[in-house]
């Protein structure tokens, strides 16, 4: 998909009306050819075929006229959409603002440049945009030149100011930037000689007892960001409940919460409600979960897609705990969903939560069938070789349990060509115990009369309670060993 087929078929319905009255602003021509190239993007959708298209609308084949009518057209709909939205987002509305104080002062109308630049000014101050507000002031003292009313004075000391909380920002990001990488590379980050961590926390307690800071929304989110970071990394989860509840309901009583920072709450009550979650919660999780449900839902639905899937996670591994059949007949609903149907991530969660949910209901048959709908996603071909690994492990030991031994031997040789150098990683050496017991598992007529088999499970048990974490399981190994041996 070039960039252009992309844009369009994103659109909304909203955007797609809007882009329409938006072209017809014009007196048109009797051969519109922007508006029939955006017609045919909209009509071949992902299958849209460039040299047809050309000759449909170029005969002659002309591919400068092809390029510029393209061009055009992206113009088009960026503008389109630029009008649209700029009022639903403070940033924009602060660029907009800029932007006619550049035009009114490029035409020499002072007074009216400067209208718009206290308006940008004013506007940058209240969503706390220091990086805006740096410019701004710059501007000021630009505009200083061309008029006596202006003070450059005052503004060089404006914009000394901006720089100095400009500074502490960038300290706490430039830690921030080296906690994610090291998040993302390793998965043990050393709790008591990390260099790094012990920076971040020392900066995050300077700018605490800052008086400044209980003042500045931007850097209160900074402060948040920055431990949640450290108790996340760290598995925290009780530490990061109890900071999580007391930063939101300062933010809440402080009234810190803005349109601008609303991607901030939701993120809140996001990380919120899985630590109640991770630290056995769940009925007060789903409380928090309805919070954020209510959240999504202000400035008229701003955010609300971005954090669909966050919510409905939330009700599915709340409810799994609680009620499984509850988390079974949400992810079936969601099944139908055209957020969900439209999204291979989203599907793959789906299928995946079922299939578990289904396993642990002993209805092996349906578990089946939702492991196998998975390996066929295309996410899940370009996923990463160890979790295809232990999905296979999951789908392995469900076709054991439905004693589908033929299937289950074919499968097994399979699994252990194609994940060779996966099988052999120390990260999975739980799946390699587990291909290795379901093939001494196949050959078993009865578990109960083979005692070396008995007690190979209770090894393997006690081994997996000593070394490996639970959290990485899908399946959970150690309860499916202890239904072998009942």
């Amino acid at each position: 998909m070039d960039h252009l087929q992309t844009l369009i078929a994103g659109m909304t319905k909203e955007e797609l009306r809007y882009y329409k009255l938006f072209t017809s602003r014009t007196i048109h021509e009797h051969d519109r050819k922007d508006i029939k190239l955006f017609n045919e993007y909209r009509k071949q959708g992902v299958q849209f075929d460039e040299e047809k298209t050309i000759k449909k609308i170029y005969p002659e084949g002309n591919k400068n006229a092809w390029y510029r009518i393209k061009h055009r057209l992206l113009g088009d709909i960026n503008k389109s959409i630029t009008l649209l939205h700029y009022e639903e987002n403070d940033f924009m509305i602060v660029c907009h603002t800029l932007s006619l104080y550049h035009y009114y002062f490029s035409k020499n109308k002072i007074n009216e440049a400067k209208y718009y630049l206290r308006k940008a000014e004013k506007l940058a101050q209240k969503i706390e945009h220091n990086e805006l507000l740096d410019i701004i002031y710059g501007e000021y003292i630009q505009l200083s030149y061309s008029s006596l009313n202006i003070n450059p004075e005052h503004y060089l000391l404006q914009r000394k100011e901006i720089r100095k909380k400009q500074e502490a920002l960038r300290e706490i990001d430039d830690l921030l930037s080296v906690i994610n990488y090291q998040l993302k590379t390793t998965q043990n980050l050393s709790r008591s000689d990390n260099d790094i961590l012990a920076t971040l926390q020392q900066n995050i307690d300077k700018f605490v007892k800052n008086e400044e800071t209980k003042k500045s929304a931007s850097l209160q989110i900074k402060v948040y960001q920055a431990v949640s970071k450290i108790l996340l990394q760290r598995h925290e989860y009780l530490a990061l409940e109890k900071f999580l509840l007391k930063t939101f309901k300062y933010f809440e009583k402080h009234e810190l919460f803005t349109k601008s920072n609303h991607d901030t709450k939701l993120q809140m009550l996001t990380y919120l409600v899985n630590s109640l979650f991770k630290n056995g919660k769940s009925e007060k999780s789903l409380q928090w979960a309805e919070q954020l449900k209510q959240s999504m839902e202000e400035f008229n639905h701003l955010l609300y897609d971005k954090y669909f899937f966050f919510y409905y996670n939330a009700l599915v591994i709340n409810y799994s705990e609680l009620d499984p059949e509850k988390a079974i007949d949400i992810l079936e609903n969601l099944r139908e969903n055209s957020k969900i149907k439209n999204n291979d991530y989203y599907i793959f969660f789906v299928y995946l939560n079922l299939a578990v949910l289904r396993f642990d209901q002993k209805e092996y048959k349906d578990a089946s069938k939702h492991f196998n709908k998975i390996s066929l996603l295309n996410w899940y071909k370009s996923a990463d070789d160890s979790l295809q690994l232990k999905i296979t492990v999951c789908e392995l030991i469900t076709r054991y349990q439905l004693q589908q031994y033929d299937v289950l031997i074919y499968k097994l040789e399979q699994t252990n060509r194609g994940f060779k150098a996966a099988l052999a990683s120390e990260e999975n050496k739980a799946e390699k115990e587990v291909v290795a017991l379901l093939k001494r598992l196949e050959k078993s007529i009865s578990i109960k009369k083979d005692k070396n088999l008995i007690e190979k499970i209770k090894e393997k048990q006690v081994w997996m309670r000593k070394e490996i974490n639970p959290e990485t399981y899908i399946i959970n190994y150690e309860n499916w060993l202890e239904d072998l041996i009942n």
